[in-house]
Order: C-alpha cells, then structure tokens, then sequence
C-alpha cells in the first residue's frame, strides 16, 4: 500500500481528523497519474482500512472514480463504519443492505442514480414490506452510503434526499383493531390468567416485569440478581440479550440513554423476593446448586429464549380472544399508565430509556383517550365548584 498511498493529519473547527492520497492509475485523456484525496477519518486505522479497500479495486481494475456503482462504494464505507457499532447493529444493517438495498442500488454506478429513481426504489421497498417504520431504516442506512460518497466527492448531490416515505391510508386512521397497548383492565385480566398456570409461574414473572419497568425484553432477559437492590428499591439496566447464529450474547445497552436506573414499589419488591427464593426451590428440585445468575432463565441457568415472550403472549391472546398486541406493546402499555397515573414527558422519558424526549412523545401520544376525558372532568368540577 505504501507505493499507492500517503497519510497525513489535518486540523478543522471540529477537531484532528486524517486523509490519504493515492494514485489510482493513469488519466486516459491527459496521460497522467491520476491523484485522488479522501478526508475525514478519524484515526489514521481508520484512513489504512478505506486504503486498503480502495487498493484492491485499484489492483482489480474496477477502480474509477466516475464510474463507481453503489455496492463498491457500500464496501468502502463499510470497513470503518462497521467498526463503531455493535454486533446486533451489525446483524440488522447487514439484513437491510443484502435484503432491501442491495439488490435495488447495488450494480448502478452512483452517477446514473437519481431523485427519483431513489424514490422509485423507497415506494417499492414499501410496498413489500408494508411498514413505514421499517422502510425508513432502509431509506436512512442506504442514505449513509450517499453521504459518504458526497463525503468523498463521488457525486456533486446527494439523491437520497428529499425522498419521501409513504404511509397506507389507513395509518392515517386510529383504529381501535390497532392499538399496541392495553388498558389498564386488560392487563389486570391477562396477568390474572397467566398467574393461574402455576407450572409456569416465570411467564407471570417475565410478563409483570415487561408491563410494570417498561423493560425491553433483551434488557429483561439480560437482567441479573446482582442488578435488583431489594433495600433501596431498584434495578440497574445497563445490558441487554440478542441472539446471532443460533448463540446468545450479552452486550452493554445500544445507547448511554439505555443505561438507567429505575424504582420499583413494595410490591415489586415483595414479588421479587417470592420469586427468587421459589425459583431456587424450583431449581433444587431439578438437582441444580449452582448459584442462580439471572432473573429469568431457562434449566440449563442461560437466559430466555427472545422468542419465548413473543410464543406465550400470542397463544393467551389466541386462546382467551383478548385485544391484539405484540411484546414491545407492553413497553407502550407501561408508558400509556404512566401517563394515565399523572407521570410527565421527562418521566416516562427516563424510565423507558428514550435519548429523545420527541421519541417519547411520538410513540405515546395515542395515550389521550382516557386523560382527555380525566381533563375534561377535572375543568368541568373547578366550573362548578364556588
């Protein structure tokens, strides 16, 4: 690489930051070598691995600046990008980009992609997957290839922009069929039937916990002894679980945010303690005496299944007809009582673990049936009052 490339540090406003130069072959029209600049990395590793990347095209003869498709450009970009993120981030975006973005974007050289063939592209992708929330992921991961590529001087614009996500006409409508919470009755009634199969008492446990912390299930899952404070009323998340490949893994919360300290009541407390020591006596009876790691596990003392709370929450649903909600529906029906019970933005905020407040107030502002009519009382009482 040494003969291709040059590395140096440069200063801007925003701090150090490293560019290479190499030689990437000869101008056909001035029969000179041919000089190309790319800036912006962080560390010099950072500058080598891009290099390195650009090197092999150079050697395979597929390297010409106008005449870069998107895939060789995603490649480029991707060696360092993958460094600063997770393994379970790593596993989605490599879903997205072979599932959704690949395939549409991969083989056209950057120069012939336009607006509206980026638009074309978003609206198909929509109509497969028939998800605006899922759909907007891919328009952000495929937009991070033409940012670079604007980075980099590869195009003079970037075509992704101004690219809209469509919605189905009726997710304009609230429909009640569509409501991903419970109510507060609803939960009363499903944890009472859960509670009533005594051979699984853990679905109670795993269930209570999901709607009464707000927890996500990785969190939960991820979720030790070590992290309950029984005295001073409290558990500490700051992990959670994803599977890759068949194996599970335990990673520190995608973002400081996740990190969180959350209360709990006496009855938190007093169901924790029930549980601990019967989860104990459930073990023993099994003749396992090793010390019990997490909160909920499986015989063998590794953590839940991800799937396990998806299985058991569709088949009460299925079997006892009750309203229709998945498992990060539970995250919702935890924030909705929140509200209902008089807690702010910035509360339910914390506790859920949402970097931004708008999160918050995006995903939770459905929660107005029963405030709304509460608000309406309480203006109607001062009214009449002397």
């Amino acid at each position: 690489m040494r003969e291709l490339a040059s590395f140096s540090k440069y200063k801007t406003k925003k701090g150090e930051f490293w560019k290479f130069q190499f030689y990437s072959g000869i101008d056909p029209k001035t029969g000179k070598r041919r000089l190309t600049t790319r800036r912006g990395f962080k560390t010099k590793k950072e500058a080598q691995l891009v290099a390195e990347e650009l090197e092999k095209q150079v050697r395979s003869g597929i390297f010409q600046n106008n005449d870069l498709t998107y895939e060789e450009v995603y490649k480029e970009w991707w060696v360092t990008h993958v460094k600063t993120i997770k393994l379970s981030t790593q596993s989605r975006k490599n879903s997205l980009f072979n599932n959704h973005i690949l395939p549409r974007f991969g083989k056209i050289k950057l120069r012939d992609i336009t607006r509206a063939y980026c638009q074309e592209a978003i609206d198909d992708i929509f109509d497969d997957l028939q998800n605006h929330n899922t759909t907007k992921d891919v328009k952000i991961q495929a937009n991070l290839v033409f940012k670079y590529a604007l980075k980099q001087d590869y195009i003079e614009r970037n075509p992704m922009e101004h690219v809209v996500i469509p919605k189905k006409e009726e997710d304009f409508l609230a429909r009640e069929d569509e409501r991903n919470y419970w109510k507060k009755d609803e939960v009363r009634h499903f944890l009472n039937l859960v509670k009533e199969n005594y051979y699984h008492y853990h679905h109670y446990i795993m269930f209570y916990l999901l709607i009464y912390t707000g927890m996500r299930k990785g969190e939960l899952f991820a979720l030790e002894w070590d992290d309950i404070d029984l005295i001073s009323k409290t558990i500490r998340i700051n992990k959670t679980l994803f599977f890759k490949d068949g194996k599970e893994y335990i990673q520190t919360t995608k973002k400081a945010s996740s990190t969180r300290t959350i209360s709990i009541s006496d009855h938190d407390v007093k169901l924790l303690k029930k549980w601990k020591l019967r989860q104990k006596e459930l073990f023993l009876e099994k003749g396992i005496r090793k010390e019990i790691q997490y909160v909920l596990c499986r015989d063998d003392l590794r953590p839940l299944r991800l799937i396990t709370p998806n299985e058991v929450l569709n088949s009460y649903i299925d079997r006892y007809n009750l309203h229709k909600i998945n498992v990060h529906g539970l995250r919702h029906t935890h924030a909705s009582l929140l509200f209902e019970a008089g807690a702010n933005i910035k509360e339910v905020q914390a506790r859920l673990g949402h970097k931004d407040v708008q999160t918050t107030m995006n995903v939770y502002t459905h929660v107005t049936e029963y405030t709304s009519q509460k608000t309406a009382d309480t203006f109607q009482k001062f009214m009449e009052s002397e």
